[in-house]
């Protein structure tokens, strides 16, 4: 699971939007669900680009999906875009709030086109369904 910039302000930062489940909360709730599902899971928050991009290739050959919620890079970062592309495991794009209805600069994302599907708008519960969804991807068919 990867958390991009500003998430490590859940909770305080905008409420109204991002609701006030702080990343801790969320984090738990992940390992929870992680836990009931069988699947190993390892959390990282960086408001730094490149380290979110270290963060994806180092997932290469260690586990077989990422969830990621690139914040404000879902709108620009190829670097981030290129990567997943790269490291060619199974991602799922997750948001707390629907970005389809927000302001026309957040409505696109750059991130989407090499993931296997996108979460938004559900809070905190769009990362749990996000880590359903990659569980799923990860396992053998059959």
């Amino acid at each position: 699971m990867i958390h991009g910039p500003n998430l490590n302000l859940l909770g305080r930062r905008e409420p109204e939007v991002y609701g006030t489940a702080t990343l801790e909360e969320v984090d738990r709730r992940l390992a929870e669900r992680a836990a009931a599902l069988g699947v190993e899971l390892e959390t990282v928050q960086s408001n730094h680009e490149g380290e979110i991009v270290d963060a994806i290739q180092a997932a290469a050959g260690r586990f077989d999906a990422i969830v990621i919620n690139p914040g404000a890079f879902t709108h620009y970062s190829i670097a981030i875009r290129d990567a997943l592309a790269a490291v060619g495991l199974p991602a799922v794009e997750v948001h707390l709030s629907n970005i389809a209805a927000r302001e026309p600069f957040r409505r696109r994302s750059v991130i989407a086109p090499v993931c296997r599907g996108t979460v938004a708008g559900f809070g905190p519960l769009s990362y749990l369904l996000g880590l359903e969804a990659a569980a799923a991807l990860a396992r053998p068919q059959g």
